[in-house]
């Protein structure tokens, strides 16, 4: 398999695992789905490097806080809209 097949089969799998965990899979949704997911990787595998990462970058830190709020406010607004919408069903 070619380095841009792959590319392109992770990029699909980013813009699906953005829309399900977001409700939505818009370019900026999607570039911070990205950031969230590299950040929190690094920060499990390698937490010194993240830790030293925090302290030379500290806006970057805030930042990345603020992209995470976002994602968990969203994926919240989306399983309560589900719930809701699960409940009419019923």
């Amino acid at each position: 398999m070619e380095t841009k097949e792959l590319s392109e089969q992770l990029q699909a799998m980013i813009d699906k695992y953005t829309e399900l965990l977001t409700g939505e899979n818009s370019n900026e949704s999607v570039e911070k789905v990205q950031q969230w997911i590299i950040y929190n990787h690094i920060a499990k595998q390698m937490p010194a490097l993240a830790k030293h990462w925090n302290s030379l970058y500290p806006e970057g830190k805030e930042e990345m806080k603020k992209v995470v709020l976002g994602i968990q406010k969203k994926n919240k607004e989306l399983k309560a809209k589900e719930a809701e919408s699960n409940e009419e069903k019923s």
